[in-house]
């Protein structure tokens, strides 16, 4: 009896040592293109971009007339926030915040973690997630990955991005973001 509660014990050990520390050599690579500035203007033929060329001088022989409407929201890029690893969780890369046409988008950008087991990406007032915006599971541990932030999320509230292991309740890595 005594030999069989030992053995459930270790299968039970192994069982949940695998379930964290598995997850530490899975790298997810992601490679998310940069939000399009001018979408469709690099994608001109030469042929095309002669006729918008004789366009613009044509318009340029016009008046200036001043409209009353008002320009589209241009491009807004932040500075990059640096990735800082914690004990035991190494991180690399930097953060940035992109604001373009209403949507606001944090670029993780040459970044690099290890993984584990069901990580996050929170929106956080603190560095210990007392108060945080959950963004959903990661999209990866190496590259350049977009996430989104949801609409009506003040930025200026929430001063640290991080990866969360939900089940342990451990911070793995974050960046301060500020404007």
């Amino acid at each position: 009896m005594k030999k069989l509660l030992i053995l459930i014990v270790l299968v039970l050990i192994a069982g949940f040592g695998y379930y964290a520390i598995s997850p530490l050599f899975d790298v997810q690579e992601v490679d998310d293109a940069l939000p399009e500035v001018a979408s469709g203007v690099e994608k001109l033929t030469p042929v095309q971009k002669e006729e918008m060329d004789a366009l613009i001088v044509e318009a340029n022989k016009e008046p200036i007339v001043e409209m009353e409407e008002v320009m589209p929201e241009m491009i807004s890029v932040s500075k990059a926030f640096p990735v800082m690893g914690t004990f035991g969780h190494p991180a690399s890369g930097s953060v940035r915040v992109i604001k373009s046409s209403g949507e606001t988008i944090l670029r993780f950008e040459d970044f690099e973690t290890i993984n584990g087991p069901n990580l996050h990406l929170y929106l956080s007032k603190d560095l210990e997630a007392e108060d945080f915006i959950d963004l959903g599971a990661i999209r990866g541990t190496k590259g350049n990955i977009n996430y989104t932030v949801p609409e009506g999320v003040d930025l200026s509230e929430y001063r640290y991005v991080m990866y969360w292991c939900v089940p342990f309740s451990v911070l793995f890595n974050y960046a301060e973001i500020y404007e």
